[in-house]
């Protein structure tokens, strides 16, 4: 009988590391996001229904955000895997929020 080691499968299951930070926060300050997954949301208030979280850095230290911005969900699919980590800055430009 194989063992589960035998069978060569991968976790691909990225869970995020860090509290909570609530994205008004971080507003207008240069920040590291190292990666990002977007779901379903729990609380849809969005055109999408969907929910944005955020693996970020501040100052050497790592936090999850949760957004249902849906300008922040459409820039970040754009972004190529192969350019994370990268630098930003989240603007709120009138309503809705904005990377820089």
């Amino acid at each position: 009988m194989k063992r589960f080691s035998d069978l060569n499968i991968e976790n691909n299951h990225h869970s995020m590391v860090g509290e909570k930070m609530k994205i008004a926060k971080v507003l207008n300050r240069e920040i590291i996001i190292h990666s990002f997954r977007i779901e379903k949301s729990k609380y849809p208030k969005n055109k999408s229904g969907m929910c944005l979280y955020l693996q970020i850095e501040v100052d050497e230290v790592k936090w999850v955000i949760f957004t249902g911005s849906d300008v922040l969900i459409e820039q970040i699919k754009q972004v190529d895997e192969k350019d994370f980590p990268f630098i930003t800055t989240i603007l709120k430009n009138n309503e809705y929020f904005e990377f820089t």
